[in-house]
């Protein structure tokens, strides 16, 4: 008898099972249960390990294969494919899928029954965890349950040499789910809606477009004017656009290897080779995100359409994406012209995801979750772990036996309907996995949402530093063991809780999995006015003038500051007046982008100043400058620094490189001093701040001589959180391996 793990249901692994037990005339059978797969043979099964080792199918991934005896009352005569069985859930679930090109080609032939049918798929690709109801992942566990077979679509899920054999989303034209379109009075269905949304695109207007995971709201992408009118009534005034292209020409091999594999994120690429896309798409920035078609509409909407769109999240501002019909009337009404609707239910909210091209992870969501992530190697026989995560970029984290299921990215808890969506997102994961926390592990801030939802648990609760997390998570991408020992941690970002009630973003940490340990870092600077200090960024600048720059007034750079009114909240900053201290890499981003006058007075979303900040500085390259970080009595001279830095009169662009260089190389001589000390050889780099591609480089650069972990496959920023809460409160359960 084999057990077979991994990613092994709605893949068309049984299928492939039987197809494979066929061509070496094996005699036995087949089946799904909560642990993955099991097939019984009559005889020898090494050929079959091999065979199915060497033709995995594209979407499966065979983690192990357990191998015992097995007794036959009555021996097989032919094999077979057995019901599923309810068992403890241990296996895992598949992420949704783009079109893959066998489906495709049939949505484009006339001779094809499914021809322009906007829902057709097959075990290769699809929906999957954003219909699921229940495991095992079977039709009647899915929102498919409400479309009944046809015979046709009968036949082919029952027939074990079909690519639909199983399809648990299977459906054609006579069954299945249909299109509808709604603007005003005028309600089309089928191929009469398809057509009025291309019509209404083309007139330059507004489209609400329901997908697998959400709504999206679609412009043409050239068309200067319906996208500010987008901006304007989603009050988005910059943040940047992604766009769907219609085809991948032009596009540069690095970008098409992410776009054309089946989770089909966004992918950042630069602007510069797209020169006919509108500026107003990502203004002040180098990098724009594309897209290709991820789903069967997609792709009928794109070849009609042919040229750029804009996709973006169909939500309020302030409201996360809309996923049910009446959601989307409701809340998008003074947005969108017309509405794109279906009426398959969509039970999983789920964002597109967004890595670069270079493969680093900036939104983890469909197309990758709910894929499960192996533990690094000596964590075992630790208690069930639920991890709450942060406030922002949420995810949450289910840890059980070896593996860790991280959730999708959805968003600020603080948010009108987010805290919502969350809950029915974690109790659906929780219950698809069986999956029942015995122990939780939240952030160590006390005002954050997701630790008050922790704390009412009724459960035990470890609380983990922030940093500590960020660290961690890096580590578990990597698989450091866990009793493999310290390392330096750089952690850099806008804000987090630390020691003391003290309130960090920009530290150097001795750091394995049970301990943290606080060795230096930025300089804690006043936070003008709290939480609008991070909104408005010539705050920041006043405050690092406060504290490092005497008789700063007469410093050019400054004159943002002096056209606000500064003295009140200097007087604010002496008393301590809603000015907390905080060692803020994110916050010290927005002072120098102040100082270059390239910060917008208010930003419209997080990270704006510094994003701005790092393309002027892109725009100059590697150049000789004067500024320094200098280490003093071992701590950072932040004095030494902005007055060098002030007074070195280059261009903005050279000016901005030479700050990121500087930061990079202080930052780096810290954790070198502690990592020589302590006799430390790795270090590794967490934070919302090692987003930005230049300071990556420079640290690369400056501490080339170490072994350098910076994360990739999961997001630098909140993203991860959750994963490495989970591990921190799993490895407190493990006493320390004796030397």
């Amino acid at each position: 008898m084999l057990r077979i793990r991994g990613k092994v249901q709605g893949v068309g692994f049984r299928p492939f099972v039987w197809q494979l037990a066929q061509k070496l005339k094996l005699t036995g059978d087949v089946c799904n249960d909560g642990a993955g797969v099991l097939v019984r043979l009559a005889s020898s099964p090494d050929a079959f390990i091999t065979e199915l080792h060497a033709h995995c199918p594209p979407l499966a991934r065979i983690d192990n294969v357990e191998q015992t005896p097995l007794l036959w009352e009555m021996l097989p005569q032919d094999f077979t494919i057995r019901h599923s069985a309810s068992s403890t859930m241990d296996t895992q679930i598949v992420p949704d899928a783009a079109t893959c090109p066998d489906c495709l080609r049939e949505l484009n032939d006339p001779n094809d029954r499914r021809d322009r049918y906007p829902f057709i798929n097959c075990t290769h690709c699809g929906p999957r965890f954003t219909i699921i109801n229940a495991m095992p992942y079977d039709r009647p566990n899915t929102v498919m349950a409400a479309f009944p077979l046809c015979p046709a679509c009968e036949n082919e899920y029952r027939n074990p040499m079909d690519r639909r054999f199983h399809a648990q989303p299977v459906a054609c034209p006579e069954c299945g789910p249909q299109i509808a379109w709604q603007s005003g009075e005028q309600n089309l269905e089928r191929e009469a809606a398809l057509q009025a949304a291309i019509r209404a695109l083309k007139a330059g207007k507004i489209v609400a477009i329901k997908g697998l995971g959400g709504f999206h709201l679609a412009v043409d992408a050239c068309n200067n004017a319906a996208i500010t009118r987008l901006r304007a009534r989603k009050h988005r005034p910059t943040k940047p656009l992604a766009v769907m292209l219609p085809d991948s020409r032009r596009l540069p091999a690095n970008v098409l290897a992410h776009l054309t594999t089946p989770a089909a994120p966004i992918v950042l690429m630069a602007k510069s080779a797209l020169p006919e896309f509108s500026h107003t798409l990502a203004p002040h920035l180098n990098d724009v995100g594309v897209m290709l078609p991820a789903n069967p509409l997609q792709h009928l909407l794109m070849q009609a359409f042919d040229g750029p769109l804009v996709m973006t999240s169909g939500n309020l501002n302030g409201k996360p994406p809309a996923i049910t019909n009446q959601q989307a009337l409701d809340e998008l009404a003074d947005i969108a012209d017309g509405w794109l609707l279906h009426n398959r239910d969509i039970m999983q909210r789920m964002d597109d995801s967004v890595v670069r091209a270079n493969g680093e992870m900036l939104r983890r969501a469909r197309g990758f979750v709910p894929d499960a992530l192996p533990l690094p190697p000596g964590f075992a026989a630790q208690p069930s772990i639920l991890a709450l995560g942060a406030d922002l970029k949420n995810t949450f984290c289910l840890l059980r036996g070896n593996q860790a299921v991280l959730s999708q990215h959805l968003g600020d808890l603080a948010e009108e309907g987010v805290e919502q969506q969350w809950q029915k997102a974690r109790m659906l994961m929780c219950a698809a996995y069986d999956f029942t926390p015995e122990h939780i592990a939240i952030d160590a801030h006390p005002g954050y949402h997701s630790a008050r939802i922790g704390l009412e648990m009724g459960l035990p609760v470890s609380k983990v530093l922030h940093h500590h997390a960020h660290a961690v998570a890096c580590l578990a991408e990597h698989l450091w063991p866990r009793d493999a020992g310290d390392v330096i941690a750089l952690t850099l970002d806008g804000m987090g809780y630390g020691e003391n009630d003290q309130l960090w973003g920009g530290e150097c940490l001795r750091v394995n999995y049970r301990e943290c340990e606080h060795l230096g870092g930025l300089p804690a600077v006043a936070l003008p006015g709290g939480d609008l200090a991070a909104r408005q960024p010539w705050r920041n600048l006043l405050a690092h003038c406060l504290a490092f720059l005497p008789g700063w007034q007469q410093c050019p750079e400054t004159a943002v500051v002096r056209e606000q009114n500064w003295p009140l909240l200097a007087t604010a900053i002496a008393r301590g007046i809603n000015t907390p201290l905080a060692s803020s890499a994110g916050r010290l981003f927005d002072a120098a982008a102040a100082a270059l006058n390239c910060a917008p007075l208010q930003q419209s979303y997080e990270g704006e100043a510094a994003g701005r900040f790092e393309a002027l500085a892109s725009q100059s390259g590697a150049c000789r400058h004067p500024v320094t970080l200098p280490l003093s009595a071992g701590k950072l001279d932040m004095a030494t620094f902005w007055q060098q830095w002030l007074n070195w009169h280059d261009c903005a662009p050279a000016r901005a490189w030479a700050f990121h260089d500087a930061l990079a190389k202080g930052l780096a001589d810290l954790a070198r001093s502690h990592a020589r000390r302590l006799s430390i050889n790795t270090i590794v780099f967490s934070g919302g701040v090692l987003h930005n591609q230049l300071m990556r480089e420079r640290f690369a650069h400056h501490l080339a001589d170490f072994n350098l972990l910076f994360p990739t496959q999961l997001p630098a920023g909140d993203g991860a959180l959750a994963l490495g809460q989970a591990l921190v409160a799993a490895a407190r359960f493990h006493l320390p391996s004796q030397g």
